[in-house]
């Protein structure tokens, strides 16, 4: 039985452009302890997914306009708002991508991590405080204890984004949702954070939504992927079967632009070309037509849907079955 079920999510913005649907029937199921990757550009509709999971779309300008997210038998989108915010933070965290700007600079770092566990389990401060002390300890961060008196402008961004993570962890949650948690780190601090990530999510079996547009992260942390365009997902499946063999010919792309070690040295990567659609006027065939290479006029005219490509293995593409990477 999955965890997280959602079906025909949609979310719009109404700006002075026009309408910009920057998330159209979006459907996937997560199973407890399992890692989605949702992948794609910047502006494919990713967080703004994620945001809508947990109704944090800000009204006026956007809204959800369509479709529901059940959660563990309860579809999070028909609660009230006392309801859902109940679940906010308790049993679905979210680390958000930048966490200088996610984190409050007037408070301590460990009055943070502390809020919630108060919040929800009604925990007197003192309690909750040496919490917050047990939880950076084991995101690895150095001398826990004092660090629970110290600001967000004291931390560096790796450490900031620890203490991230141990605020979703405050409360054990059953979902947490990463957006893009590695952003602005370098290298071998990402490695280290989405390590820590993963580690920590299998020991609580809690599931893990990913938000990233690093194929070199979904490749080895992910068990199931969405490729997302246009705010739709054009693709879908298990991360070795998609990386194995992609059906869409935006996935195609995306691997073929970034270096991977079993190339031979000196093989170019291969861009792809374009931009990502405008959101507000999207083309009435396949948002990805205009930048694609196998198009045909097909492809101008008529939407793909989202078929079953191979087993387990979801393609918008219309010639799915005659595309190898």
């Amino acid at each position: 039985m999955s965890l997280l079920s959602v079906k025909g999510l949609s979310t719009e913005f109404r700006t002075e452009r026009g309408v910009v649907k920057a998330v159209d029937d979006v459907s996937f199921d997560l199973a407890a302890g399992e890692t989605l990757a949702i992948v794609g550009e910047s502006g494919s509709g990713k967080s703004v997914t994620a945001m809508s999971l947990l109704r944090l779309i800000p009204n006026p300008p956007g809204r959800i306009t369509a479709g529901e997210v059940v959660f563990d038998g309860r579809d999070l989108l028909r609660l009230s708002d006392e309801e859902i915010r109940a679940i906010r933070g308790d049993r679905i965290a979210m680390i958000f991508q930048e966490p200088m700007s996610s984190l409050n600079p007037s408070l301590t770092v460990g009055l943070q991590i502390a809020e919630p566990i108060n919040l929800h389990r009604k925990t007197p401060w003192a309690q909750a405080m040496d919490k917050a002390a047990e939880l950076l300890a084991r995101v690895r961060l150095p001398d826990a204890k004092s660090r629970v008196k110290s600001y967000p402008h004291q931390f560096s961004g790796g450490m900031r984004q620890r203490a991230m993570i141990a605020m979703a962890l405050a409360c054990q949650p059953q979902l947490i949702i990463a957006d893009e948690p590695t952003t602005a780190l370098d290298v071998t601090v990402q490695a280290q954070i989405l390590a820590l990530l993963k580690e920590v999510t299998r020991a609580a079996n809690s599931a893990l939504i990913l938000i990233t547009h690093d194929l070199g992260v979904v490749a080895r942390y992910a068990d199931r992927v969405c490729v997302m365009y246009g705010g739709r997902i054009v693709e879908a499946g298990p991360a070795r079967e998609i990386y194995a063999r992609p059906r869409h010919p935006y996935t195609i792309g995306l691997m073929a632009s970034v270096p991977r070690l079993d190339q031979e040295a000196g093989t170019r990567l291969v861009p792809i070309e374009g931009q990502p659609p405008n959101l507000a006027n999207l083309p009435p065939g396949c948002a990805f037509a205009q930048r694609c290479r196998r198009a045909a006029d097909r492809c101008h005219s008529e939407r793909p849907p989202l078929v079953t490509a191979a087993p387990d293995h979801l393609s918008a593409c219309h010639f799915h079955a005659q595309l190898q990477a």
